[in-house]
Parts: C-alpha cells; sequence; structure tokens
C-alpha cells in the first residue's frame, strides 16, 4: 500500500469534483487518486481518468457505460457501473478517504458503505446527514469514522472548534449570502426567472446546489446538517444573511466568547481542509485584503417570504423521517422548476404540502428512510401533475 493517502471521489465531475481534483493535483507527493465516478457525464470522466489514472472509475448511467469502456480499454484503469459498484469501489483497502460530492440521496448508500469499511469521511452530500443523519452519526461513532465536513460554513464552524473539543458549543450560526433575491418580498418573488435564480452572487456550484441557494433550502438543509456533525439542539443553531460572505460561520462558547473563520469565498480551501486536517498545506489561493471590504454586514434571514427555512426547523424539532420527505420533496420541485414546470414560489409549497401529507416514522431504521424518499417523490409527482 502507497505512503501517499489514497483518496476516492464520490462525484468528480460536479463542481466540488472538479475543485477536489483541482486540489489533488496540486498535491502529487500527497494524495493517490484511486477512485472517480459520475453519474451521466461519461465525456468529462473520461477526460479525468485520461489525466489522473485512477485505479477505478465508475460511471453511474449504464447506457453510458460502453462509452466509457471503449475510450479506457488500452489504459490500466477497472472501469466499473451502478450503484452496487460506487458502493463496493469505496471498500478498497487503497482507499484511506471517501470525499461524497454526489448530489442529493444518491449519497447515502455509498456513504454507508464507505463507514462500514472504516473510511474516513470527506463529506460534501449534505444530504446524508439530513437524510439519515441518526443513522449515519452512530454508525460513524460504531466504526471509529471522522466525518469531516466540506460545507463552507460546516468547515468554518469545525476549524472553530478545533482544539475545543473539550469546551461545550452554546450556540452556532452558519452565514448565508442571502442568495440572489435578498430582500425580495413575496410577491416580488412570484416573478422570478430561472436565469435570475441561476446566478449566485458569490459563489460557483452546480444547479441544484444554486437553486436550493436561491430559496434558502441549502441553508435549512446545513442547519439540519450542523445538527447531526456537532451534536446540537435546533434552538442552538442560528442562520444570519451576510452578503460579502467572507465570515463563513461562527461559534460562541458558555463563556460568551466568539469565533469566527473568514477568508474569501473559494470552495477548494474547505475541501483541502477536509482532506489534509489536521495540517494546513500552502496554497496560492488569492489573499483577503480587509481593505477591499470596508464593510461587512449582517441581517436575519425572512423566514416570512423564504418558507423552505422555516420547514427546516419544524423538521428538526421534530425528528424521524420528516427530513427525509423533505429533501426528496425539494429534490422533485428544483428539478421541476429546473424544466419550468412550476415557479420558484411554488418551490417551497410542493415542499410543505408533501411533508403535511407523509407520515413522519419516528426512531426510523434504514428501510423506513428508502420508503419515506420513495413515498416523498411519488407524492411531489403527483402534485406536479
Amino acid at each position: 500500500m502507497s505512503d501517499k493517502k489514497g483518496i476516492a471521489i464520490l462525484g468528480s465531475t460536479g463542481s466540488i469534483g472538479t475543485q477536489a481534483l483541482e486540489v489533488i493535483a496540486a498535491y502529487p507527493d500527497y494524495f493517490d487518486l484511486q477512485v472517480i465516478t459520475a453519474g451521466k457525464n461519461a465525456d468529462l470522466l473520461i477526460e479525468q481518468a485520461l489525466k489522473f489514472q485512477p485505479n477505478s472509475v465508475v460511471i453511474g448511467d449504464e447506457i453510458q457505460y460502453k462509452k466509457v469502456k471503449e475510450a479506457l480499454w488500452s489504459e490500466d484503469i477497472h472501469i466499473y457501473c451502478g450503484e452496487e459498484a460506487l458502493c463496493q469501489v469505496v471498500e478498497s483497502n487503497e482507499v484511506h478517504t471517501v470525499l461524497t460530492a454526489l448530489v442529493g440521496y444518491a449519497g447515502l448508500k455509498p456513504t454507508i458503505h464507505a463507514i462500514n469499511a472504516g473510511k474516513t469521511i470527506a463529506l460534501a452530500n449534505k444530504e446524508t446527514l439530513v437524510v439519515a443523519g441518526e443513522l449515519i452519526t452512530k454508525l460513524a461513532k460504531e466504526k471509529g469514522v471522522n466525518i469531516y465536513p466540506v460545507d463552507s460554513e460546516h468547515s468554518a464552524i469545525f476549524q472553530c472548534i478545533v482544539g475545543e473539543f473539550h469546551n461545550p458549543i452554546e450556540k452556532i450560526y452558519l452565514t448565508a449570502s442571502g442568495g440572489p433575491f435578498r430582500g425580495f418580498s413575496a410577491e416580488q418573488l412570484k416573478n422570478v426567472t430561472l436565469e435570475q435564480a441561476l446566478k449566485h452572487p458569490n459563489w460557483s456550484m452546480g444547479a441544484k446546489i444554486t437553486i436550493d441557494s436561491a430559496s434558502l433550502m441549502n441553508k435549512g438543509l446545513e442547519v439540519i446538517e450542523a445538527k447531526w456533525l456537532f451534536g446540537l439542539q435546533a434552538d442552538q443553531i442560528d442562520v444570519i444573511v451576510h452578503p460579502q460572505s467572507i465570515v463563513h460561520s461562527l461559534v460562541q462558547f458558555e463563556d460568551g466568547s466568539m469565533k469566527a473563520q473568514m477568508g474569501l469565498p473559494d470552495m477548494k480551501l474547505p475541501i483541502q481542509f477536509a482532506l489534509t486536517y489536521p495540517n494546513r498545506f500552502k496554497t496560492e489561493f488569492p489573499r483577503f485584503n480587509f481593505m477591499n471590504y470596508p464593510q461587512l454586514t449582517f441581517e436575519a434571514p425572512n423566514r416570512n417570504v423564504f418558507k423552505n427555512l422555516d420547514l427546516a426547523y419544524r423538521a428538526m424539532h421534530e425528528n424521524g423521517t420528516i427530513a427525509c420527505t423533505l429533501n426528496a420533496a425539494n429534490e422533485i420541485a428544483v428539478e421541476a422548476f429546473l424544466k419550468e414546470q412550476i415557479s420558484f414560489v411554488e418551490i417551497a409549497q410542493l415542499n410543505e404540502n408533501v411533508v403535511n401529507a407523509c407520515l413522519n416514522v419516528l426512531n426510523p431504521t434504514y428501510s423506513d428512510y428508502v420508503n419515506a424518499d420513495t413515498v416523498a417523490r411519488n407524492k411531489a409527482k403527483e402534485l406536479i401533475r
């Protein structure tokens, strides 16, 4: 086995995955890329495989398997296809850390397999903890597996509590940019377009997470994720809108002291920290200059207008499968909005209707989560029709 740290990137063709490959490329003596996977983007996956020469490649879409296999047949790379293969490659002895950068519910099953195999998890797929936080955190504890957050906000919280693990957290503040519709009234939101919703003011991300940021659902999912990652109650987690996205999040301790983690908005930094922790490697990233930001501002989110945030807090209070239901409904709602089948304001309406229509199972098993996800998706599709 190599002295280098073996890395598997689940979702290497997405926004987080491509930036993670940039980080890995910058430190060839430290990282050994073992696995890359994609859902449908065969062309980019092939390009990445040829450049990085991983041990294994997995394409989720079986229709694309032949294309990937033919393109890489002369390379010393194992080519696999489908969800089961995805779950098996993360168990390889050569893999030390699994970066889960898949979008949505798809990240749950392979993450469970990686934890069962004792792999360190770099978690960029917040839905894994949103959907099944109770199950995942319990399993990670049983297996002695560390989960390092990749989300900029959760990475910020983690960086603030390093060296403070013996000190209880009184409260955390997750910052939000407010998205492209910050300050909009409910009336103004009725007329926003898909094009407007896809223009995030500060971050470059995939379509799904960009829409979630615009509707504040992303912040809602992060609130639920934070509960499980840091063992907090709902009233210990607050959201503040910070349009400049320089303060990535804050921790308040029991003595009233606060720590904030700051920096220019660049996802490569939290990705790198999760992959190199406890070390900080020197980077060539641009440095923050206070003179460029003479004012940093903060305001409360408008939960009456952006109702997804309230739904997330409700899910956090109620526990059970409700967060899984909310996530499933939202994935269908965002997909429908991206296809222009529903309006922007109908995303939150649909989410609420599905949550109200579905049974919340307390103390759920894995099969309860799977069932809740299926039922919620079917209900959401039915309501869209």
